[in-house]
């Protein structure tokens, strides 16, 4: 005889489907128990079935064309290397170019090229092409009136030197300064600055 009654399968499933709204704590239960099912399910339904992952099988041959001059088709499961899949190389130094020691150094005489009521633009325009754009907006925050040199007293000395970038500490009538000179596009460019310690 079927159920019929208010009290009957519908009530049965609407206390079913309400018993993970009923209390935080039956909501927390009733997913914990759904993850262990799903892991659980995970676990057991490839070796019930027999497939194992992908991580086990052998790499997939690559096609041959049958055809001379014409590449086969790459498989879509081949695996290509990622940028991060082998150790990046550390620079080794090198002899420091004397086109970026000379980039250093105009870029400091230029530094230490601020008349009173130099603007920060026009103070800026002396090193514009020998500044790297990147660095520029930052060289644009500096107020020239703060500079306490007014002229370079020495040559470069080199610190770091590698095939791309050389870093070098020039004296002024001031502080030292320790540049950054790094290869571009558009040849040696002032990367950063600071003062030397």
């Amino acid at each position: 005889m079927p159920i019929r009654t208010n009290r009957g399968r519908a009530a049965v499933y609407r206390r079913l489907w309400g018993f993970p709204l009923r209390s935080p704590r039956h909501l927390v239960g009733t997913l914990v128990f759904l993850a262990i099912v799903v892991i659980v399910l995970g676990i057991v339904l490839p070796r019930v079935t027999g497939k194992e992952s992908n991580a086990a099988a052998p790499p997939p041959e690559p096609a041959t064309s049958s055809r001379p001059g014409v590449a086969a088709p790459v498989p879509s499961t081949a695996t290509l290397p990622t940028r991060l899949s082998s150790p990046l190389a550390t620079p080794t130094s090198a002899a420091p170019s004397p086109e970026a020691l000379n980039v250093a150094k105009q870029w400091a005489e230029a530094w230490v090229r601020h008349p009173a009521g130099v603007t920060n633009a026009d103070w800026l325009n002396g090193m514009r092409a020998l500044t790297t754009e990147e660095y520029l907006p930052v060289m644009s925050t500096v107020d020239p009136a703060n500079i306490p040199a007014t002229r370079v007293t020495g040559d470069p000395a080199v610190t770091s030197s590698y095939g791309s970038s050389v870093q070098v500490v020039i004296p002024t009538d001031g502080p030292k300064l320790s540049i950054t000179v790094v290869r571009t596009d558009a040849g040696w460019r002032v990367a950063d600055y600071d003062q030397a310690s």
